[in-house]
């Protein structure tokens, strides 16, 4: 009979329910997680206390002070029906999720309907953030190199939905939003990874239903080297006593580690500066600075040399100059290392040169010029091109020779004078022999020259009562049976001058 009138009650409830459903007087949603105590309720308009409340959940009743009992598969100890009619759930799980009915009725005899939705959330979960390639350092610090191709892989589990979203804050700028997805995992990858891209990454995963937000945060350097060696120069010293020698290293990061010579410790700098004393370098020594770095993986170190060398200054040791002109003594030094002091000095007692009217010094690249203003006798004296550094002293002898001005036309004027001298001389003797070519005779038959000169030729016949010359050679005739000196060739010139011919008529020469 208690059977028959609880159904008949629950039919009742059922149908004012199903008569109301679509216009409860209170709607609400709410969300719990796993373990947690939740309280849903039913009214909320005053502070009256119901005459009597049920709750009801998937068409079973579940909790009830009023004529209706709780269906006894529905029991539940973790259900409390509160005296203001709401429902308590403690330890709530996932299989609470669903939607509540209730139904109070006021001691004005007025009914409240509510329907509440129980949404149990979970996570998000395993929020993890992955970076490869990349090398783990001790405090967790991921570490890429310039150019690399990074893939980034953020997961997460959250019920009954999520949101992952990857983001990135750098020097440059703060949360920026790379990628999002409502699936549990999420890829992105940067291509040649740039220095821009260092900073922190955040994966953050959203519960749409709960607005539970978990992040994880990765800091990721990207570390790079320059592709050349360092760079080793010396740096001029305040005197020759000392040597400073800098090695440096830019564009490199984190900092490198740098060390010059084989001992002592690496200091973290781009630039390493030492200074030496010139008692302990002599000429030719190589100095090297050591260079480290995290990225250097096959080779453990770069290196960079100098070497060490005395002054050698260039230019002409002797200089010629007219007396009353200027003239400019020039000096190269190039090769000292450290670079060395030149200067120019004057005389044995090699008095610096004041530069002034008389004297002008500059330079022009590596030449260091001295021009000296209307040269005197006085100026006849050696000059210096001192070269200094702190190996030591070299010096370059330049000695001024100057010429009276007269000298010059002097000489002129005898050059000019024995060319037109012996100009003339060979006209005369040409024009000589050209006007006697038809009387000249040299007594006929083959004529040579002495042995010792190169051999030639005469030839000549008996023409009109006299010898005519067929081709004339310079050269001392050799005559056979004569013994060939001085005296016998002499002998037939002068007889060969002093003889009259007879000059032939143009007849005979036909």
């Amino acid at each position: 009979m208690n059977t028959v009138a609880s159904l008949a009650l629950l039919q009742l409830f059922l149908s004012a329910a199903a008569t109301v459903s679509g216009n409860f007087s209170t709607e609400t949603v709410q969300s719990a997680a796993p373990g947690d105590v939740v309280l849903l309720q039913c009214y909320t308009g005053g502070n009256l206390t119901p005459v009597w409340t049920t709750w009801m959940k998937g068409g079973h009743i579940i909790a009830s002070n009023g004529e209706l009992h709780v269906d006894s598969s529905a029991k539940d100890p973790r259900l409390t029906l509160e005296l203001n009619g709401s429902l308590s759930i403690s330890k709530v799980t996932s299989e609470d999720t669903g939607s509540f009915l209730c139904s109070s009725r006021l001691p004005d005899n007025r009914t409240i309907n509510a329907h509440v939705l129980l949404q149990v959330t979970s996570g998000p979960y395993n929020v993890t953030t992955v970076i490869y390639p990349a090398v783990v350092l001790p405090n967790r610090t991921l570490v890429t190199e310039k150019g690399e191709s990074v893939s980034f892989k953020c997961s997460a589990w959250s019920s009954p939905s999520q949101q992952l979203n990857l983001t990135f804050s750098g020097a440059s700028n703060n949360n920026t939003s790379l990628a999002f997805t409502p699936l549990t995992f999420l890829n992105y990858t940067i291509k040649d990874i740039q220095p821009s891209n260092q900073g922190v990454y955040t994966c953050s995963a959203l519960n749409t239903v709960s607005n539970r937000v978990v992040n994880d945060s990765t800091e990721l350097l990207v570390y790079y080297i320059p592709s050349g060696h360092p760079d080793c120069m010396p740096v001029q010293a305040q005197n020759s006593s000392s040597v400073q020698l800098n090695c440096s290293w830019f564009g490199a990061y984190p900092t490198p580690q740098l060390r010059w010579g084989k001992d002592g410790d690496f200091q973290v700098t781009d630039s390493l500066v030492v200074s030496l004393n010139s008692s302990t370098l002599k000429d030719g020594q190589t100095l090297t600075c050591m260079a480290r770095h995290e990225l250097l993986k096959n080779e453990r170190e770069r290196s960079c040399s100098i070497t060490l060398s005395l002054p050698y200054p260039a230019g002409e040791p002797m200089v010629s100059v007219l007396e009353g002109t200027n003239v400019t003594l020039s000096c190269r030094e190039i090769t000292a290392v450290p670079a060395a002091n030149t200067m120019w000095r004057k005389g044995q007692s090699q008095e610096p040169i004041v530069p002034g009217p008389k004297y002008i010094l500059s330079m022009q690249g590596p030449d260091l010029k001295l021009t000296i203003v209307n040269i005197s006798m006085y100026d006849e004296v050696y000059y210096f091109c001192r070269s200094e550094n702190a190996l030591g002293v070299r010096e370059l002898e330049v000695f001024l020779t100057v010429k009276a001005s007269s000298s010059a036309y002097t000489g002129a004027v005898i050059g000019v004078f024995i060319a037109v001298l012996i100009t003339g001389c060979a006209f005369i003797v040409a024009k000589i022999l050209y006007s006697r070519r038809h009387t000249i005779c040299l007594g006929g038959g083959f004529i040579r020259v002495w042995d010792n000169l190169e051999p030639c030729l005469f030839t000549s016949k008996l023409v009109c009562g006299g010898f005519v010359l067929h081709s004339f050679c310079s050269g001392i005739p050799a005559f056979p049976g004569k013994l060939r000196t001085e005296e016998t060739w002499w002998t037939w010139w002068t007889r060969m001058m002093s003889r009259s011919f007879k000059t032939p008529s143009p007849d005979c020469l036909l």
